[in-house]
């Protein structure tokens, strides 16, 4: 008998927990909205798309959900490309056997159920980056990055002028996947909602009341 094809290897995830929450005064993932915190809802949709979750933040973040804290290498906050590079280290240092790392952000609770699976269909390149569009926007928060890009990622953001995510995908073959606008009785939802001001907070309140 033929012998059954093994399954393929869902990629590590890793939440982007390090950002200072300026515009809200307060750690966004810990705010709630239908009935459970942002990081919470995050954290529901990602699990069964991944091998395992960890999160990206300081020692010492506030942690109920008893994810593994996993800090920036580079000091400073200086943006979600310091938690890319800690991800992949840590799957370096690690052994896992994983290709890429998939990264999504706290603040945003209406992950899609099938970000992993529509990101891994345009893996052709396995050197690519891979990220989410939706609307006429790119969301490289939410993207599958290849282990193969670690030391140019390292050696980039040892400069102190490399911080712009956007400027350091055109370094690198980057590939954008297309999601679509979420019909519902609120109105169309985009699926990489993110909430930055208590207006979005409010926004993201009613979406969940009528995706619950």
């Amino acid at each position: 008998m033929p012998t059954a094809a093994a399954p393929p290897i869902r990629p590590p995830g890793l939440v982007l927990a390090g950002g200072k929450s300026s515009r809200m005064g307060t750690d966004k993932a810990f705010l709630t909205i239908g009935g459970d915190t942002i990081l919470g809802h995050v954290v529901r949709r990602l699990l069964p798309q991944i091998s395992e979750i960890t999160l990206n933040a300081p020692m010492g973040f506030p942690n109920p959900l008893g994810l593994r804290l996993l800090p920036d290498l580079v000091p400073g906050q200086i943006g979600p490309l310091a938690g890319v590079l800690a991800g992949l280290r840590d799957i370096q240092a690690r052994g896992l056997q994983a290709t890429h790392l998939l990264t999504v952000p706290s603040d945003s609770p209406f992950v899609p159920a099938d970000l992993v699976r529509r990101l891994e269909s345009e893996a052709g390149d396995p050197n690519a980056i891979i990220i989410a569009t939706s609307d006429g926007r790119d969301h490289p928060v939410f993207g599958l990055w290849p282990v193969s890009i670690i030391d140019d990622l390292e050696t980039w953001l040892s400069h102190p002028d490399n911080r712009r995510i956007t400027a350091f995908l055109e370094r690198h073959h980057t590939v954008t996947v297309e999601f679509p606008l979420i019909e519902t009785p609120q109105g169309l939802l985009d699926p990489f909602f993110n909430i930055n001001t208590p207006g979005d907070l409010q926004e993201a309140r009613r979406f969940a009341e009528v995706l619950s």
